[in-house]
């Protein structure tokens, strides 16, 4: 527990400058996280089957495509290019018969990594859109991440039983999913209000702060069910006490993805 609150803290040191101060250092700061973050849901995979080291210098190159491709939008619309997009359908895919063996790359292995890139370069992209249009909403969205995930560790810890899958995700308590719930909408609720626009509807805000917080801890579901499928208990061993950048950016992750349906509103 003290490791993992010395790493929070220090994360917390080195990263809350750079989101303040936003521009070049913030853009690449967070692309470097993304890149990060899929060389860590690559090498997941190569717990079963390892990701071949072209494919993966290809997918590097497709993620930093997608969040480099316009670093200074404000626009809630995503502009990808088809070319880009046919581009990495045909990297991905031709290689399946070029390799001619399924035990080296094959289809769900072109799918895997397609999904992959697409899934965290447009996450990745938000995220620094997201901060060219409003520090306030950035520091909203990780408020009600990190509020959401340290509650429903904190509540499941200390009285979590009823588990909510038991076969595939045994430390996921119903009770931990609540707890962290009320307490990551009432902290990011009472934030908006104070900070952002007093004026919003209490009860359209308590509605979206609740969605994205059930969001955030299904995210964290997903990578957790990630993780047991290929046999991990972390991405990576990066942070300690926290496991890979991955394992932290999870909920962020998913409320970025969320948030977009709420972007002309909040």
């Amino acid at each position: 527990m003290q490791k993992r609150i010395i790493s929070a803290l220090v994360a917390l040191l080195i990263f809350i400058p750079i989101i303040f101060h936003g521009g070049s250092i913030y853009n690449f700061a967070i692309y470097l996280v993304g890149l990060i973050c899929l060389k860590e849901f690559l090498d997941a995979k190569g717990h079963k089957k390892p990701v071949p080291f072209l494919i993966r210098i290809i997918a590097y190159i497709f993620m930093s495509s997608i969040v480099l491709v316009d670093v200074k939008s404000t626009s809630e619309t995503f502009m990808l290019d088809y070319r880009i997009l046919s581009a990495m359908f045909l990297a991905f895919l031709i290689p399946v018969i070029l390799y001619g063996k399924q035990e080296t790359y094959d289809i769900k292995d072109a799918f895997y990594v397609l999904g992959g890139v697409l899934f965290l370069g447009i996450s990745t992209a938000l995220m620094i859109v997201l901060r060219n249009i409003s520090l306030k909403i950035v520091v909203f969205i990780i408020t009600l991440a990190v509020t959401t995930d340290s509650f429903a560790y904190i509540t499941g810890y200390l009285i979590g039983k009823k588990q909510i899958l038991p076969n595939l995700l045994p430390k996921k308590t119903w009770e931990g999913l609540i707890g962290g719930t009320i307490m990551g909408v009432f902290v990011a609720a009472l934030f908006y209000k104070t900070c952002i626009n007093p004026d919003f509807s209490s009860g359209y805000l308590i509605i979206i702060c609740t969605f994205l917080s059930l969001i955030a801890q299904l995210g964290d579901m997903a990578f957790s069910a990630m993780k047991r499928h290929f046999g991990i208990k972390d991405f990576s061993n990066l942070i300690p006490g926290h496991g890979g950048v991955l394992d932290r950016m999870d909920s962020i992750i998913f409320i970025v993805l969320g948030f977009t349906f709420f972007i002309t509103i909040l």
